[in-house]
């Protein structure tokens, strides 16, 4: 079987830097904790447990350390966390995608010159929380079109409309939706900035796998499946290619690829790890 990689699958910078920054951390005697899982890929999750890294995931949680060393994940986390962290005298180690932190300062900056926020995303996304929680006036998260109309036609937003807004994304939006939302509020008036955060990244990872998708007979996506960047891998392959699988290791595989389905397409998330692209691209080739 044909079989075409993607030349971007796999970890990103962001992601690899994070990973790197916890196992550089396992071993030195103290105890490791991480803000949130430091990525979204429940394998490397639970290799970092087996090294006896922890997850805490709330304020009250970190209220109950007194000791080890927090590392900040690669999605980010509001002021707020670092303020707790800091309190309970813990070591911390932030491993925040620098892209991330760009966002941070933009909103901070932005929010502090009385600018309202208009964060392009997922309301219940890690990335998006954390952003929202640098925000020092009021936030708004739009997700869909439907919110966007919803809220540049709310009575409430229309006599806000002429202060200053600032506009930024998530870092892993889909591009094409980012534009198609921003437009929206542009036609009905809302004065302000616009600052396009989805990371080069993210853009040439989506770019790519359209391409690769529209020119062969199926496509496998891989990636877990709370990562935000896979789920629009996917939506963006099965908008070009019908027969387009979501898997989260090679396990998830259970397919039966006729000859006319070669060549075959393969991508991942920016939080999958080689060994299992590998994986996967191996048994396609000898298997089908």
């Amino acid at each position: 079987m044909e079989v075409t990689v993607a030349k971007s699958a796999g970890f990103c910078f962001g992601v690899k830097r994070a990973v790197e920054k916890v196992y550089e951390q396992t071993g030195k005697g103290k105890k490791i904790y991480t803000y949130g899982p430091i990525i979204h890929n429940g394998e490397v999750v639970r290799d970092l447990e087996k090294r006896g890294v922890t997850v805490v995931e709330s304020v009250k949680e970190l209220e109950r350390l007194h000791e080890g060393t927090v590392v900040i994940r690669s999605h980010g986390v509001s002021r707020e966390i670092y303020e707790a962290v800091e309190a309970q005298g813990l070591d911390c180690v932030d491993a925040t995608c620098p892209f991330v932190k760009r966002i941070h300062k933009i909103v901070e900056k932005e929010s502090r010159a009385g600018k309202r926020i208009i964060i392009i995303g997922n309301p219940g996304h890690p990335e998006v929380e954390g952003i929202r929680g640098w925000a020092l006036s009021e936030t708004a998260v739009i997700e869909s079109q439907e919110e966007a109309k919803t809220f540049a036609d709310d009575p409430k937003n229309l006599e806000n409309k002429g202060e200053e807004w600032c506009i930024v994304s998530q870092t892993t939006f889909n591009y094409n939706k980012f534009k198609e939302l921003v437009e929206i509020f542009l036609k009905k008036g809302y004065n302000g900035i616009v600052v396009n955060t989805i990371c080069n990244a993210t853009e040439e990872r989506q770019t790519e796998a359209r391409q690769i998708a529209s020119q062969v007979g199926s496509m496998i996506v891989i990636g877990d499946t709370h990562s935000s960047n896979t789920r629009k891998l996917y939506e963006i392959c099965k908008e070009e290619c019908g027969d387009t699988y979501f898997i989260q290791t090679l396990d998830d595989l259970h397919l039966e690829l006729p000859k006319a389905a070669s060549p075959v397409g393969i991508t991942a998330g920016a939080s999958t790890p080689n060994n299992i692209i590998e994986e996967v691209q191996n048994y396609v080739r000898i298997n089908f």
